[in-house]
Parts: C-alpha cells; sequence; structure tokens
C-alpha cells in the first residue's frame, strides 16, 4: 500500500509529522481528517527514500534489556491514563535505542490510523519479536495491557539476567585463555629471540629445554603467516558453519554434552522455556500458541525441536507434563507442570520452576568460575615458568657456553 509523508496540526494545535498508509492522497487526507487533524499538507514518500531508511549495517540491536526498558515505561504511562499513541510518542524521543525509536515513531503513525498496537509492532520483527506480539494482542484482548506489560518488563529483566549468566560462563574462559596466548606468544615472537641470539654468541651446546623453547620460537616467526591465516579460517569457518541448520545442530548437541557446561545450557534452557511459557499463559496467549513461541526462546535447537512434538501431542489432547520429552526434561519439571496442569495453576507452577532453573544457573556458573580459575593460573603458571627456567637455564651453565 502506498505511503504519504504528512505534517498536520493535531486538536491541540501542535504540529505532528509522520507516515501514513492509503490507497490514495485523498484517502490519507480523509483518514487524517477523521482523526482530528487540521492544517494537513500530504506528500508521496519516495520509494528509494524509504529503503535508505531501513537500510543500516549500523543499526544497533534490539536486546532484552531494551524490551524491558520499553515494556515498563510503556506500562507505566498506560497505567497513568497516557493514550498508547502519545506513550509511543514520548518513548520515541526517550529510549536510547535508535532502531527502537525509528520503529516506534512508525508504530505511533500505525496506530493513529486506526491499527491496534499489536499489529503495528508486527510490522517490525526485528524489533519487536513474537513473544512481545502476542502477549500485546492477548492483553488488548483483556484490556489489561499496563498489567501485561508490567510481567513482560520482568521477564524480559529475567531473560537478560539468564542469557548474561551463560555468556559469562562462556565466555569467561575463552577470554583467559586468548589473552594468555597473545601474551606466550608475545614472548616467544619477541623475547626469546633476543635470548637466542645472546646465547648464540656464546657458542657451545645449549640445555635440552631451551633449545626446544627457541626451535618453538623459530617456529612460530618463520610460519606465522600460516598460524594467522589459519587462526582467521577457523574463527570464519566456524563462524559460518554454526549459521547453518546442521551447524547449529551440531553445536548445540555439543553444548549438552560439555563436562560442567552442558548443566549452565541445559538449565538456562529449562528456565527460558518456563518463564516465557509462563508469562504467556499468564497474559491469555493460547496454549498451543504459547508453547510454539516458548520453543524459540530455549536457545538450543534439539529441545526446541522435541517442544514442536511437544505441541503436536498437546494439540491431540494430551496433557503438557506426558508430552515434555523426558531425555531434555527431568522428572522434577514434568511432575510440577502435572500439578500445575490438575490444579489450574500452570501458570505459577512453571514460574517456580523458572525460579529454581535461574537459581541452578546461578550456582552452576559460580561452581565452574571457582573451578576455572586455579585450573587456569596452574596451566598458564606452568607455560610461563616453563618459559623462564628454559631461557635463563644457560645462564646457570654460562661457564660451559663460553669457549
Amino acid at each position: 500500500m502506498p505511503r504519504f509523508n504528512y505534517v498536520a496540526r493535531d486538536s491541540y494545535g501542535f504540529v505532528r509529522k509522520g507516515v501514513i498508509e492509503a490507497e490514495s492522497i485523498q484517502l490519507a487526507e480523509e483518514n487524517l481528517i477523521h482523526q482530528g487533524f487540521r492544517d494537513i499538507q500530504i506528500s508521496a514518500q519516495k520509494k528509494i527514500e524509504s529503503v535508505k531508511k531501513e537500510i543500516s549495517l549500523f543499526k544497533p540491536k534490539v536486546k532484552e534489556r531494551d524490551l524491558a526498558i520499553f515494556s515498563r515505561q510503556l506500562g507505566a504511562m498506560l497505567g497513568a491514563g497516557i493514550s498508547i499513541a502519545a506513550a509511543l510518542e514520548i518513548l520515541a524521543e526517550q529510549l536510547p535505542n535508535k532502531t527502537m525509536k525509528s520503529a516506534l515513531v512508525k508504530v505511533r503513525d500505525d496506530v493513529l490510523s486506526g491499527n491496534s498496537l499489536s499489529k503495528s509492532m508486527s510490522k517490525f520483527p526485528n524489533v519487536f519479536p513474537e513473544f512481545m506480539i502476542n502477549l500485546v494482542g492477548a492483553a488488548e484482548e483483556s484490556g489489561k495491557l499496563d498489567e501485561i506489560l508490567k510481567r513482560a518488563t520482568i521477564y524480559y529483566e529475567k531473560i537478560a539476567m539468564i542469557k548474561g549468566k551463560i555468556k559469562s560462563a562462556s565466555w569467561y574462559p575463552i577470554a583467559v585463555v586468548v589473552i594468555a596466548t597473545l601474551i606466550v606468544g608475545g614472548i616467544l615472537t619477541f623475547i626469546v629471540p633476543t635470548f637466542a641470539q645472546i646465547y648464540e654468541s656464546f657458542g657451545g651446546e645449549l640445555p635440552f629445554l631451551t633449545q626446544i623453547l627457541i626451535n618453538i620460537s623459530n617456529g612460530i616467526r618463520g610460519n606465522i603467516l600460516y598460524i594467522v591465516g589459519f587462526i582467521v579460517f577457523m574463527i570464519v569457518g566456524n563462524s559460518y558453519f554454526y549459521k547453518t541448520a546442521t551447524g547449529k545442530e551440531f553445536y548445540h548437541r555439543l553444548f549438552l554434552k560439555i563436562p560442567v557446561l552442558k548443566n549452565i545450557f541445559h538449565k538456562g534452557a529449562l528456565a527460558k522455556f518456563a518463564r516465557t511459557l509462563s508469562t504467556l499463559i499468564n497474559g491469555g496467549v493460547p496454549i498451543l500458541r504459547a508453547i510454539e513461541i516458548s520453543s524459540k526462546t530455549v536457545g538450543n535447537v534439539l529441545i526446541e525441536k522435541s517442544l514442536e512434538k511437544t505441541k503436536l501431542d498437546v494439540e491431540k489432547g494430551k496433557s503438557l507434563a506426558v508430552s515434555l520429552d523426558k531425555k531434555y526434561f527431568p522428572l522434577m519439571f514434568t511432575a510440577m507442570v502435572n500439578v500445575g496442569e490438575n490444579t489450574g495453576r500452570l501458570d505459577e507452577m512453571l514460574d517456580t520452576i523458572a525460579n529454581f532453573y535461574e537459581d541452578e544457573v546461578d550456582r552452576e556458573v559460580d561452581a565452574l568460575i571457582s573451578l576455572l580459575e586455579p585450573m587456569l593460573m596452574v596451566v598458564i603458571g606452568g607455560v610461563v615458568g616453563f618459559i623462564l627456567i628454559a631461557l635463563y637455564l644457560p645462564i646457570f651453565k654460562i661457564g660451559e657456553l663460553i669457549k
């Protein structure tokens, strides 16, 4: 449908700018008059300009924390009696994320043209996830939009926390190893050759450890381009492979098998599923749609595929507790879901499950860091110790080296 830029005065006399969709300029003007605008100036929006505005390689991504801020502030303003359009306009000016600000301006224009908030948000899937769109849609039907938005705020804050914990568990050891490798590589590349030249001037036979260290240093310096190229190839290749369906399934299967880390990834997925499903059910989203949306938030394709089968079983009339795959959902999880279904308090029970597994992830991450810190110190200390001993060993035998 054609889009038109407009400049007009609202019922309070304020100048408003925006975009409206209509079959023609005449219909667009009639729509704006119907909304209470006057002194209207309309111009057709050029397709090239529209595309240019949408394309941007540097637009920041909308993260859980951005969505938490958005839902908290929108819920508070709606609760205070501010209209949806006015609240969206205020948020578009205040929110720090530029991608969300741009989307909110268009959502506001869409709402002013007569569309519902959920329908307007659905036009920006890169900004507003399915979870929020469906939650808002159900809330609009029940008339409890401000209350549901407050619950969405809690949800996004919890999800952001759990993702942060999982990322810290993943990146902490990687960061330490990478930094240690760079330091050791720098020593082997720049410091060891200097000592090698000094020892070479002495003549004589070097100690075994020192000769090994010099050989390693020479090997790195002589093949530095190949080593860097191999590392870049591995990083780019793995990044590309992970984006494929086969690669994602391979790595997600691997994540559930790595000792210590597997508990963090598994329990994190269970926590996200329980939290999402609880929030959606509480918000009035139908159970089948809630399972479908929740399955996409777990962060593991294997568990997601199992939940697709769960949805089909529930659709056939089976209970959720019976339909959950026992391979991925432990007995405690299914037992509590069963209790929730039998008592009619499934959302509350899922909330309890989510809290439990979030606490479990906290403990697992703390345990992992407590385990890794001494191990990494021993390994790094051993490598650095080997280098120091190998470098200074010839000094203790300097008399034998000098001819």
